[in-house]
């Protein structure tokens, strides 16, 4: 079902549309978003993710009681961040090359040994170079050139 094509259900509007919850769901993890919220029909509708609980509420001016939400059904996931996982240390954005038209720090298949560099988060005009915390073969990079990142978000794996 896509989000423009829904149509109001026959449920009250405090009801939770869990399809439409999953579909945004899987639009946070396809795009690295930590949180959307939009409003439909009269329904608003917010889903974040990192610990904060999915709910949706009717649109009204005066204070609205808030239903919860079953978050959506996935494969179970090892409990904890990965431990190859470099993180963002910062909000800011992400730079895979030195500078642009140089190649890459690293890519899939790399490997990398402890303190090399392998991106550089920009933060305040403040160009910060990202380190690996351990030697290892670069997995998975998490990020793409020049878009943000945000505090504590994976940029790459190395296992």
């Amino acid at each position: 079902m896509s989000m423009k094509d829904a149509k109001p259900a026959a449920k009250s509007k405090s009801s939770v549309d869990s399809d439409a919850i999953r579909e945004l769901a899987e639009l946070l993890n396809e795009t690295g978003l930590t949180e959307i919220e939009i409003e439909q029909n009269g329904l608003r509708m917010r889903v974040a993710r990192g610990g904060v609980a999915m709910a949706a509420a009717p649109v009204m001016h005066a204070p609205a009681a808030h239903a919860a939400a079953a978050p959506a059904a996935e494969a179970p996931k090892p409990s904890g961040p990965n431990p190859g996982a470099v993180t963002s240390p910062m909000v800011g954005t992400v730079y895979v090359a030195p500078e642009p038209g140089k190649p890459p720090f690293v890519s899939v298949g790399s490997m990398v040994k402890a303190g090399d560099t392998v991106l550089i988060v920009e933060a305040m005009k403040t160009m910060n170079p990202i380190t690996a915390h351990k030697g290892g073969k670069v997995t998975e990079i998490c990020v793409e050139n020049g878009h943000p990142v945000e505090f504590g978000q994976t940029l790459l794996i190395i296992s």
